[in-house]
């Protein structure tokens, strides 16, 4: 844990180099998509707007940042962003994703809050489908398939955050390390220790910034990683060995008991899209 000194200043480093995306500061119509391909670290620097956006990753796993909360959708679901909220975006992979454009005329009916949407099959299908099948924004038949897709979203459920953020100094610290090695396994005495930081403090801080206790933020995080690799294809027992885990078994029943399916059969399921 020495090393997180080094590593914050390897991080700020990085993060000077990330590539800034350009960010939409119109929209070209009450209900308007788009798709795009972010390139891995790369950043949608912090915005607002006056419409809403539901943003959904076909593959990667896009982060989104509101007010120091990280979202993180797992595929096949996106995030929901209700007009005139600031947000920034981070690709730590690849990302190809589809955004929907929603006038906030539209928006009566969406949640009044940022959140991760639970969709039907419908809209995986919807999004694949406008996706490969490009019309021009005008064209009825593309408007009515626009309107079923905000229809779907109408009735999807928004549930949290998947991973909180912090920018309390030093629990920051701890939480870039472990995004950087996520197979560290030190405990939370070693962690706070390398922080200059007694265990009770450490766990006190975690709770109160991530409302949540470290242990279960870097279980969370795990998952969230696993999800990125299995997009990338890398097999079960490799992402077990990257994550820290002494086999694979150990490994599918964490990811089991957080996604209440395999890692598998996740796979599966987010190829089928």
């Amino acid at each position: 844990m020495q090393a997180i000194e080094v590593i914050m200043k390897k991080r700020q480093l990085n993060e000077q180099s990330l590539e800034k995306l350009v960010t939409n500061n119109q929209i070209s119509a009450p209900l308007w998509i788009q798709f795009r391909h972010a390139p891995a670290q790369s950043i949608y620097p912090a915005h607002g707007h006056a419409w809403g956006e539901f943003i959904y990753a076909f593959h990667g796993v896009m982060e989104i940042n509101i007010d120091q909360i990280d979202y993180i959708p797992p595929p096949p679901y996106g995030i929901w962003l209700p007009p005139h909220l600031e947000h920034s975006g981070l690709n730590r992979t690849a990302v190809s994703h589809g955004t929907l454009y929603i006038h906030e005329n539209l928006c009566t009916e969406m949640p009044k809050q940022a959140g991760i949407l639970l969709t039907s099959p419908l809209v995986s299908a919807l999004l694949q489908h406008l996706k490969q099948h490009p019309q021009d924004k005008d064209d009825p038949k593309h408007l009515r398939l626009l309107h079923v897709l905000l229809d779907q979203l109408h009735h999807a459920t928004l549930v949290g955050s998947y991973l909180p953020h912090s920018d309390h100094p030093v629990l920051k610290q701890i939480l870039d390390y472990l995004h950087q090695h996520p197979s560290d396994n030190s405990t939370l005495e070693q962690l706070a220790q390398g922080v200059n930081m007694t265990e009770r403090t450490l766990a006190r801080y975690s709770q109160k910034e991530l409302g949540i206790s470290l242990n279960e933020w870097r279980q969370r995080l795990k998952v969230t990683k696993a999800m990125s690799m299995l997009d990338q294809g890398k097999t079960v027992e490799s992402i077990a060995l990257d994550l820290g885990y002494a086999n694979a078994s150990a490994f599918i029943n964490m990811f089991k008991r957080w996604m209440q399916c395999t890692p598998d059969q996740f796979r599966k399921s987010h190829h089928h899209l």
